[in-house]
């Protein structure tokens, strides 16, 4: 359906927050040596190396840059050794997080990061504690070209995605992940500006931030895991009614 537009009420955090462009830019570079390790360099028969590399473009990574990393992950250039790992846990209000991290030290980054999630209110859970109530999808967030909601949603629904999370400068197409590549591909395609395209954790059961004081304490919990130089992704379960995310826009 449409009108899964509250994803807007916490942009204004998350922009602040994917201003860091260091950390994007690591972010993204660890995400290229990872897929070229794995699947090779020809980004044309590597689909994880051709998004990761869309990604970078996207957010202007220069090209030296985008090549040192692809050559780091097939041995070209010395380089550490990552590892994926994926924790559970809770932020405060009992907000389920999901966490990707990618470390050269999994000993160090699982300590670091039950340690942030204790001074800042949560806890680190087991396998499994929170991730049942997520479904791992395709997100492809998209610069709406001054398209009302309707118009959009129409597009959305012919390439073949199933959700949409609308809002007036960029867009989020949600669809299985099984059609992930098709329906990044029909943006392309359809000449969209592809501001950024990954796979998600989208929670199934939402939870509502009661207070203008929850909301912050829970956006500074994501920030600080978010500030960490192993994590790349945070994923969690909440929502901010549109009176309280103004609240948030008034304070800043």
């Amino acid at each position: 359906m449409a009108g899964h537009s509250k994803w807007a009420n916490i942009k204004h955090k998350k922009g602040r927050a994917d201003a860091k462009r260091g950390k994007i830019f690591t972010r993204i570079s660890k995400e290229l040596t990872i897929a070229s390790r794995e699947g090779g360099s020809d980004a044309d028969s590597n689909p994880r190396l051709r998004l990761a590399i869309q990604n970078a473009r996207s957010v202007n990574m220069p090209n030296d840059n985008i090549i040192r990393a692809i050559k780091k992950g097939t041995g070209e250039i010395e380089g550490v050794t990552y590892e994926e790992i994926t924790y559970e846990g809770y932020a405060p209000n009992g907000i389920a997080i999901i966490l990707e991290t990618v470390t050269d030290n999994k000993n160090r980054t699982v300590s670091e990061i039950r340690a942030l999630m204790s001074r800042n209110g949560g806890n680190l859970g087991e396998t499994n504690s929170v991730a049942w109530n997520f479904e791992r999808k395709g997100v492809v967030t998209i610069a709406t070209k001054e398209l009302s909601e309707e118009e959009l949603f129409e597009i959305v629904l012919e390439s073949g995605a199933e959700d949409l999370e609308y809002d007036d400068e960029n867009s989020r197409v949600i669809c299985p992940m099984e059609q992930f590549s098709v329906v990044n591909k029909f943006f392309e395609d359809k000449n969209f500006e592809i501001t950024e395209a990954k796979l998600e954790y989208i929670a199934k059961n939402t939870v509502d931030i009661p207070t203008v004081e929850a909301a912050q304490k829970i956006l500074k919990f994501i920030d600080v895991l978010e500030e960490h130089d192993d994590v790349q992704n945070v994923f969690s379960n909440f929502e901010i009614d549109d009176s309280i995310a103004a609240e948030l826009e008034d304070e800043e």
